[in-house]
């Protein structure tokens, strides 16, 4: 029953998130609070692994989450839960996109589509930035958002190293061609000496 449900979830993410994998993060979040397999830091762990990972953060993200909740079975299942939408979309349209491809009606729909995508992508970082550069943590009851000030307001030690990463990678000449695993392996560093998880 586990891996059906972990199948569905991740079907419907994959089905509605349109906008790339920055774009399942709001999905993600509401999965994780309807079925408390993880907190909303658990996700923000995950959503960094992801980031430092090869491949689109939106299937990584699927597997990550199968892996946590159902080990092996669970990673597979919950990746073909968020691929199978956009194979059976793919083979849909390669099967009439001659007849869809000057179609105004679908131009428009596509249209549409644009700015829901930039408000997915912008809550995700609304999101993110609030859990990480901050002490506030957003808790959804149905559709409305409630904000909660949990320690400190401002986490110092995470916009300080923001901000350095910031002036490094642009205004720094010799570290702007930089590889970005640099950075991420830095931060990490920093992360473990100075105990970031711990803010």
């Amino acid at each position: 029953m586990m891996y059906l449900q972990l199948f569905w979830e991740f079907f419907k993410t994959g089905l509605f998130a349109v906008g790339g994998g920055m774009a399942t993060i709001p999905f993600l979040k509401n999965i994780g609070e309807a079925n408390g397999w993880y907190t909303y830091a658990d996700l923000m762990n995950m959503m960094a692994v992801s980031e430092s990972t090869p491949g689109p953060i939106g299937i990584n993200m699927a597997t990550y989450v199968g892996f946590t909740v159902g080990g092996v079975p669970g990673a597979l299942i919950a990746t073909l839960g968020e691929v199978t939408p956009s194979i059976i979309v793919i083979l849909c349209i390669a099967a009439v996109l001659k007849n869809f491809r000057d179609n105004r009606y679908v131009d428009r729909a596509f249209y549409g589509l644009r700015p829901a995508s930039t408000g997915l992508i912008a809550a995700a970082f609304v999101g993110v930035a609030l859990e990480v550069l901050t002490g506030v943590e957003v808790t959804t009851v149905g559709i409305v958002n409630f904000l909660w000030v949990q320690g400190c307001l401002i986490n110092w030690k995470a916009v300080a190293l923001a901000a350095v990463l910031l002036v490094l990678t642009n205004c720094v000449k010799r570290m702007k061609n930089w590889h970005p695993i640099v950075f991420i392996a830095l931060s990490a560093v920093v992360g473990v000496v100075f105990g970031f998880a711990g803010v």
